[in-house]
């Protein structure tokens, strides 16, 4: 059975820093592309962070650059989501996605709070 779980979340104050973890399972998961989004209370899902399989390149949404950092230990099939400096516009539902060709599955979200 595939399963992506995300932890992690929780609430933070202005310029705390919070580490996401999305462990995977049931697929092979050094294939797959992976990505970081997430979608705030009336908004679009938003795209944060992608990292590749095979080349490990890594793309950043302007909103995060410099602040998220996205990494992945395929020995533990896990992938990660350093958020530093944390705002208060960070506050969203957090997931992880991964992608090979057609297939694509999602985490259920975890929730991240960060207060003024």
């Amino acid at each position: 059975e595939v399963n992506l779980a995300e932890s992690g979340g929780g609430l933070q104050q202005t310029g705390g820093s919070l580490r996401l973890s999305c462990a995977a399972s049931g697929f092979t998961f050094d294939d797959y592309a992976i990505g970081w989004f997430r979608q705030a209370p009336g908004k679009e899902r938003e795209g944060l962070s992608f990292m590749g399989s095979s080349d490990g390149g890594i793309a950043y949404a302007n909103s995060v650059k410099g602040r998220f950092t996205i990494s992945r230990d395929n020995a533990k099939n896990t992938v990660y989501l350093q958020m530093n400096s944390l705002k208060p516009e960070d506050t969203a539902v957090y997931y992880c996605s991964a992608r090979w060709g057609s297939f694509e599955y999602w985490g259920q979200g975890t929730q991240v709070t960060v207060s003024s």
